[in-house]
């Protein structure tokens, strides 16, 4: 046992396992060329049938296909393997086969007169059919269901891609698992595209083998009278059964093999193997079973059909089918007393205290009692965790951490009804269908599916409810494929996200600054309180969190605050300086790694008019109406050109204006974010594609 564990050390660390493979190719070319005795061929023989027994077994036991991703390989190695074992044993037979049945090896005399009875005839007949059986039947259909399983594959993958995506941007996954999954999407289009390809081999081999068997007859008729002066009838005896030997030694392995090939690329990918689907779902249902009984039970009835046979078999169907109901009957009693509800003995009502005050949740889910499932742990519901990975991703992309989201369900919502609230205010519902999936409509879809058409809550994109069983097709289509978790759990971090000026109150301002103050004390204590109220730091970081930035830099919004504060305590203003000390993190948000900046200009003319307007405006927000329909109709005509240009809809406007055409714009032109010359960086270069009042 020490010596076996010390040589698996020694291969590990010796790198001799990377080698195996070049190895075993060598050797393998090496026995079509070198002679090998009769001993050595029985041994080749043997784990060529041990190999075949082991791939069909692993191919049988996998939950996906990529579990075995190798295959396509070792059906090239195992078919390189039988060509080679095929050459050397008819160098074997052709040399001395006039000297009897076993002059290549025990193994194939033991196919050419056990499994045919020593009767060529009889062993040309079956070696046909496995032929036939191998090459027409199974390695055919391995190879068209590879196709088109290539086929659909590589048409879903910008379905599938899209999928990750929203995964990735609603917190439910990592970047690592993301990219984990990507490549499982690259693998299993390579992989279906190699085995249509590798089905070929299989195919090839099976051709090779009948004309391998036609040679080796006539090779060794000849061999045989003309060499060896034997008679023709002895030749014949000799070379076909030493030959229908070698075909069959060869071909029930190839048989094997081509079997697990359409097992691999036939299975539906799920959580158990082939055994645990068919004990799963063709021996589940007890109704089905007792039919077929009863059926062969009338079919063995008959006159002159082999009764005991029939009805032997209907009464073991019969009695399987009894026991089967019977387990299903006390599954579920034992399900429906577990989900009894004790109801407990009223009490006498108390007074009422402070402690009845109930405060409003800051965010909170309300589900239909349908969706009870989709937050309930012991049932399998995911939501929780995936609320869990909203909220931190939020925390990572926007710089605090947002209140804790309260569940609870809601008789007065419909079944299959949702309501996300803020501080107890409706923001907003939708309904999910547990069961089903939302194929979500992109924009680039290829046909329609069967479901109920509706609408994507999250950003209203227009999509179907579908059968589960439909995801591939769906997927195939261009559709974005999500389940109803994932539809509500994007819903809810599409409107944290839009929301997150809301979500920031006095206690979250403070455990930032507290925080803040671990790694710069001295920095904090100068600003809050001796330099500004605590509201308006909580104002300016509004300011900020309402125009889309996030709060990640919170050391250099605080430095700017303690710089400015002294002269102006204005929290407008202060917003202003802090996105100019802000700016190349504003412009890397829309612009991530682009030199040029592609923005949406203003007319020189029409800024001229608007600083006038402001200046002369009591409060220096005022805009003639006139004026501010003709902003607001170009502004729009601008960002629309902007986007079908695929550019960000970004607008560079004077500092003075910034302000006043962002808040201006913020409800009229959702989309469109506005910024001012001093936030671009001076290593940045502009270009204007687009115009507002005026040509680019």
């Amino acid at each position: 046992m020490n010596l076996l564990l010390t040589l698996q050390e020694w291969i590990k660390r010796s790198g001799v396992r990377s080698m195996a493979g070049p190895i075993l190719i060598v050797m393998i070319l090496a026995m079509m060329v070198l002679p090998l005795p009769p001993f050595l061929l029985d041994i080749l023989f043997t784990f060529n049938i041990a190999i075949a027994i082991m791939v069909l077994l692993v191919s049988m036991n996998t939950t996906k296909a990529l579990d075995f991703a190798v295959f396509p390989t070792v059906l090239l190695i195992t078919t390189l393997l039988r060509l080679s074992l095929n050459v050397a044993s008819t160098r074997i037979v052709l040399l001395q086969g006039h000297t009897g049945p076993d002059a290549a090896g025990k193994v194939i005399e033991s196919f050419g007169h056990f499994l045919v009875g020593g009767n060529y005839a009889v062993g040309l007949v079956v070696f046909s059919i496995l032929v036939v059986i191998n090459f027409v039947v199974i390695t055919k259909g391995a190879g068209r269901i590879a196709e088109v399983g290539a086929r659909f594959t590589l048409d879903a993958m910008p379905g599938k891609q899209m999928a990750i995506d929203a995964d990735l941007n609603a917190g439910l996954i990592g970047e690592d698992v993301a990219r984990k999954r990507r490549a499982e999407i690259a693998q299993e289009a390579d992989f279906y595209g190699s085995m249509d390809g590798a089905s070929k081999f299989v195919r090839g081999d099976a051709v090779a083998g009948i004309i391998i068997l036609m040679i080796n007859i006539v090779g060794g008729l000849i061999v045989g009278v003309l060499q060896h002066n034997l008679d023709i009838a002895v030749a014949a005896k000799y070379y076909t059964l030493l030959t229908i030997g070698d075909g069959l030694v060869a071909q029930i392995p190839a048989l094997v093999i081509s079997t697990a090939a359409g097992l691999v690329v036939s299975r539906v990918s799920s959580d158990e193997n082939i055994g645990q689907q068919l004990s799963g779902q063709l021996f589940k249902q007890p109704q089905v079973i007792m039919l077929t009984a009863a059926i062969i039970g009338m079919m063995g009835m008959i006159p002159g059909m082999p009764h005991f046979a029939f009805l032997l078999l209907a009464g073991a169907l019969a009695a399987f089918a009894y026991n089967l109901s019977k387990k299903s009957a006390m599954a579920a009693a034992q399900e429906k007393s577990a989900a009894a509800v004790v109801v407990p003995a009223t009490t006498e009502a108390s007074e009422a205290s402070w402690e009845d005050v109930a405060q409003v949740d800051m965010l909170g889910l309300e589900v239909g009692y349908r969706l009870i499932t989709l937050v309930d742990k012991e049932q399998d519901g995911d939501l929780l965790r995936r609320i869990k990975g909203i909220r931190k991703k939020f925390t990572q992309d926007i710089g605090f951490l947002p209140p804790s989201v309260h569940i609870r369900d809601n008789l007065d919502l419909r079944p299959n009804g949702y309501r996300i609230t803020l501080k107890g205010v409706d923001i907003g519902s939708g309904e999910v269908y547990p069961n089903q999936l939302l194929a979500i409509n992109p924009g680039s879809v290829t046909g329609t599916l069967a479901g109920t058409p509706t609408r994507d809550p999250a950003f209203g994109l227009p999509a179907v409810w579908i059968e589960t069983s439909l995801r591939d097709q769906a997927q195939a289509m261009g559709y974005t494929v999500v389940d109803p978790g994932t539809v509500v759990a994007t819903h809810l971090s599409h409107l944290i996200n839009t929301r997150a000026a809301e979500l920031l109150g006095r206690q979250e301002v403070q455990l930032l600054l507290d925080h803040l103050g671990k790694i710069a004390p001295k920095l904090v204590e100068d600003l809050v309180p001796k330099t500004l109220p605590l509201g308006t730091v909580q104002k300016v970081l509004q300011n900020l969190l309402d125009e889309g930035m996030h709060i990640r830099d919170m050391r250099t919004i605080v430095e700017t605050l303690a710089e400015n504060a002294p002269r102006n305590l204005d929290a407008h203003q202060l917003t202003s300086l802090v996105r100019v000390a802000l700016g190349p993190a504003i412009v890397q948000q829309f612009y991530p790694s682009a030199q040029e900046l592609q923005v949406i200009g203003m007319d020189k003319e029409l800024e001229y008019v608007l600083i006038q307007a402001m200046q002369s405006s009591q409060n220096g927000i005022g805009i003639e109406p006139g004026l501010a329909d003709t902003v607001l109709r170009e502004t729009r005509a601008a960002a629309e050109a902007q986007e079908r240009m695929g550019l960000p809809t970004v607008m560079l406007v004077p500092t003075q204006l910034r302000d006043l055409l962002a808040r201006f714009l913020k409800r009229t032109v959702p989309n469109i974010r506005v910024i001012s010359h001093d936030e671009v960086p001076d290593f940045k270069t502009i270009r204007v594609t687009a115009m507002v009042g005026g040509r680019a």
